[in-house]
């Protein structure tokens, strides 16, 4: 039996197996939890709401089935597995604040399908967590605190699901689902030293989720490893009634296809996105010694080149920020002072884009799909940093821009890595995939054609199997 205190290094797929084999209860989990969420989480702030009653009562339940021997509860994939949930899906009867003063008396009545579907996988809700405001990003003061990179105090976990980040890395969760409209998932992820997922399109119910751009956004499972990954995108993808857009196609065994060989496999590093001039060379080392790694282990690497991929960042502002402008065009008009300053420059903002510039964005992101198109007739995976940066410190993120290079450098830049999968509707994992030389995570991004997350994350868990950064602790 493991120290009560370890349980929390415990990946979600450990703490199952743990429980099954009679090594420790679910209350002793969930307890382990609580107690590290009281000793460091006030330096943290990845929570927002602790739902401590409700999680003790929901591990006592998840103890009386294996003490009976109900086999459906027993067997399912996330069985007593602490989770938490980025405070942008509704929960029944708990607060989902979205990270604003606007939301701060909205207790929803029903769960998102997310949240619904991760209790029947034998989940434990521990509670919501903290987020840029309206998962947007860049906001001046945020009203539950300014998340902490447990890597390195001072600097950004990542944006939007910056508490899902900070709560993986610190362990206060054996397990996350986030939301990813441009990279709010796989940004903390890679920040924060984590796994997170971005799904094709329509793969993953988005009914009570509050949206930012509804044909971008996208639940994103964040997990300690990439087996969590498989085990939670399992769990909640899947057609949903309450959202007819989601697709009807068959769910795939994901954590059963990881068998760690990818020999064969066909690997695209891009050229745009890894060549580029801005890069930090830390990070541009380790994703080439990824790509070694990755040869190593049997795929076949070559360069593929996307080109529109240099100016995905300003397609993509240009199409969610225009339509998250129209998605809070009521808020705006009816209590704008509730908003955070940076948040209502933002939109309103956004709100001035002619018609014509979110066109051309529009008609931009049908040919940078088409790229991609012809990318997977050549590679299975396509291959290329998560951010081109590590962490930055937090003022850099709200710093006033100086110049019109600042603000592609800023803003545009970095949104290019992660927001061409979005505009693509094409899936795409961030995982770990080294340290700069002052000790901070760097991710490596795996893109995947539409409905290809068994492949990415098959090459995923190779490599994760033939390194160990995910297995480093932040020194917290």
């Amino acid at each position: 039996m493991p120290n009560p205190g370890d349980i929390v290094f415990l990946s979600a797929a450990a703490t199952s197996a743990g429980i099954r084999a009679g090594e420790f209860t679910a209350v002793d989990a969930v307890n382990a939890y609580l107690n590290r969420i009281d000793d460091i989480d006030g330096d943290i702030k990845a929570y927002i709401t602790v739902t401590r009653e409700e999680a003790l009562g929901v591990a006592a339940d998840i103890d009386a089935a294996l003490h009976r021997g109900d086999d459906n509860l027993i067997n399912a994939p996330l069985f007593g597995a602490p989770m938490a949930i980025k405070d942008q899906f509704n929960t029944a009867g708990i607060l989902t604040s979205n990270g604003s003063r606007a939301y701060a008396d909205n207790v929803p009545s029903d769960d998102a399908t997310v949240v619904a579907r991760l209790k029947a996988a034998g989940a434990i809700l521990m509670g919501k967590l903290n987020l840029s405001e309206l998962a947007m990003g860049g906001t001046a003061d945020p009203p539950y605190g300014t998340p902490n990179n447990p890597w390195r105090f001072g600097h950004t976990p990542g944006e939007s699901s910056s508490g899902s980040g900070a709560a993986l890395a610190a362990h206060l969760c054996a397990a996350s689902v986030g939301e990813d409209t441009g990279g709010s998932g796989r940004g903390p992820a890679s920040y924060c030293n984590a796994v997170g997922l971005r799904p094709t399109f329509t793969r993953i119910s988005r009914h009570g989720i509050t949206p930012m751009c509804w044909f971008l956004d996208a639940a994103s499972p964040m997990t300690k490893t990439v087996e969590d990954c498989a085990l939670v995108l399992g769990a909640i993808a899947g057609y949903d009634p309450l959202d007819p857009t989601t697709s009807r196609r068959p769910v795939p065994d994901y954590y059963g296809m990881l068998d760690g060989d990818i020999r064969g496999m066909r690997i695209g590093r891009m050229t745009e996105l890894c060549d580029a001039p801005d890069m930090h060379p830390d990070v541009r080392r380790a994703v080439d010694a990824a790509l070694e790694t990755l040869a190593g282990l049997g795929a076949e690497v070559s360069e593929v080149s996307l080109p529109l991929t240099e100016i995905a960042g300003a397609i993509f502002v240009g199409i969610a920020d225009t339509e998250g402008a129209g998605a809070r065009d009521d808020l705006m008009r009816r209590a704008p002072e509730l908003l955070d300053r940076a948040s209502r420059t933002r939109l309103q903002s956004a709100a001035l884009v002619p018609a014509k510039v979110e066109n051309r964005a529009m008609k931009a992101r049908v040919l940078l799909r088409r790229q991609f198109e012809d990318a997977f007739r050549q590679v299975d995976v396509l291959v290329c940093p998560t951010a081109p940066y590590p962490a930055p410190r937090h003022d850099a993120l709200t710093a006033p821009f100086e110049s019109a290079e600042d603000v592609r450098q800023r803003f545009f830049f970095r949104r290019s890595y992660t927001g061409c999968y979005p505009l693509a509707g094409m899936p795409a994992v961030s995982i770990p995939g080294g340290f700069t030389g002052d000790g901070l995570p760097i991710g490596l991004q795996l893109g995947g054609d539409s409905f290809a997350e068994a492949t990415i994350l098959r090459a995923a868990y190779a490599y994760q199997q033939a390194t160990d950064w995910h297995t480093r602790r932040a020194p917290i």
